[in-house]
């Protein structure tokens, strides 16, 4: 945790900007694979840390604004979960490292809200993800599932606090970053002809565990880099394969890293993936320079895609002026998802708060129907203190390219023939993570080799 001031001032920050009534955080619990006392990893909720740091299950904690209290809702444990679990920290000294000094059976929870409802008072409470917490809500406060309505006000002021991270929050994230570039470097050392997919997962999440590391999402390691979260991991690894890896650690603390690098299985890259792995670098390092307050995100976006056409023009595969190709989303063929997301305690951090108060405004809402822009988590404008990943990639889909083909769609800007040539190629993707500062950005981490060159020179120590 960190220390109890920080998770006072940042609950201090919180009350001043929701006007009255009462903020409840749900904490998370432990989920059963298949029976109850056989649960998944336990995973905090990311907002319940931010604010009070306790990782148990099954707690709650509410900041009264009216009443100026902020109290902690959980049981300590009995006597037979000190027999299979042994003595642990209690909840009332982790309460105290959170500043909070009053707790309260978690049973009385409800009869406090309920007691509030009564009087007029508003609950807030943010989009609960998990089933379990739906229907406390629906217990707590007396109505039906479908009728949950989260506090838009609650929504705005989480996201405008957490948006913006502290220097020990960024410590944090880069310690992850950091053992995610060694996770990466890892797997550059292992993959060569004859292994298979699962053998690299296995080893980079082996590495991660080392280090005091969840992964912060499936890491996705695939020859078949044209599926965009592809999680199958049977494939055997042979010469002529691009291998694209996806994989980030999460601290102790919950913080997260999120990297790609895609890399030949041979000891260099063939013409071809070579060529296209370029354009996409070039986008990258095009893309990543434009971070800055102020600049719109989903500026950059167009202004990568643009430099992906670039190059795709350049090899043929499409043609015309790559601006209005941008503008009639003919790039789409081939770039199919967004540029990048913020990152912090959630890998796509605070998305389960909703991606239209997480990446877009009021004044300039999502476009939740264009093929690309639909997948763009962020479009907003930047702020110093944002932790955001930028990733673009090229990525050949053969349904997707049949279905354009047979509409003749964007065939002004496109060479099908061409491109059908490339119907198998995969995908390719390069992926870092960035802050925002007061005039520029910073890379965050030590850094991961990035060029052909680096790549190849360090692989070629292990494929000898």
């Amino acid at each position: 945790m960190f220390s109890a001031q920080t998770y006072q001032d940042r609950r201090a920050v919180l009350q001043g900007n929701v006007a009255s009534g009462i903020l409840l955080f749900l904490g998370n619990i432990e989920n059963p694979v298949n029976f109850e006392h056989n649960p998944y990893y336990f995973r905090q909720d990311s907002t319940f840390l931010y604010y009070f740091g306790i990782q148990e299950p099954k707690i709650a904690a509410i900041i009264d604004i009216d009443e100026n209290k902020t109290i902690v809702f959980g049981d300590e444990l009995s006597i037979d979960d000190i027999v299979w679990m042994g003595r642990q920290e209690t909840l009332k000294e982790k309460s105290l490292k959170s500043g909070v000094q009053e707790r309260l059976p978690y049973a009385e929870l409800s009869q406090y809200l309920l007691k509030a409802q009564s009087s007029g008072r508003k609950v807030h409470y943010l989009p609960p993800y998990q089933p379990s917490n739906k229907i406390v809500l629906t217990d707590l406060l007396g109505i039906k599932i479908a009728e949950l309505q989260p506090s838009v006000e609650m929504i705005k002021a989480v996201v405008k606090q957490r948006s913006v991270k502290e220097a020990q929050e960024i410590v944090q994230i880069e310690e992850a970053v950091n053992v995610s570039n060694e996770m990466h470097l890892l797997a550059m050392r292992i993959a060569k002809p004859g292994v298979k997919e699962y053998e690299i997962a296995n080893a980079i999440q082996y590495l991660a565990a080392n280090k005091e590391c969840q992964m912060s999402y499936p890491p996705i390691v695939t020859i078949n880099g044209g599926i965009l979260h592809n999680h199958y991991r049977l494939n055997t690894l042979k010469d002529g394969d691009l291998f694209l890896n996806d994989s980030g650690a999460e601290t102790a603390m919950g913080y997260a890293g999120d990297l790609t690098r895609t890399f030949p299985v041979s000891k260099t890259f063939s013409t071809k993936q070579k060529e296209i792995y370029e354009i996409v670098l070039n986008s990258f390092n095009n893309a990543h320079h434009l971070l800055k307050p102020g600049v719109k995100f989903k500026d950059i976006y167009l202004k990568a895609s643009e430099y992906l056409v670039e190059g795709l023009v350049d090899l043929g595969l499409m043609k015309g002026n790559p601006e209005e190709a941008v503008k009639n989303n003919a790039h789409t063929l081939f770039f199919q998802c967004g540029l990048g997301h913020m990152m912090g305690l959630d890998v796509h951090d605070m998305e389960d708060l909703g991606e239209q108060y997480i990446g877009y405004t009021e004044e300039e809402p999502k476009d939740t129907q264009t093929f690309g822009l639909k997948s763009l988590r962020l479009g907003k404008a930047l702020e110093s203190g944002y932790v955001v990943t930028v990733e673009p990639g090229i990525y050949m889909i053969p349904e997707l390219i049949d279905i354009w083909q047979s509409e003749n769609k964007n065939a002004e800007f496109i060479n099908y023939d061409k491109v059908n040539e490339y119907r198998n190629f995969g995908g390719v993707r390069v992926e870092d993570d960035f802050l925002i500062t007061d005039d520029s950005y910073k890379l965050l981490g030590n850094g991961l080799i990035t060029t052909v060159d680096e790549i190849e020179n360090y692989r070629a120590e292990y494929l000898a």
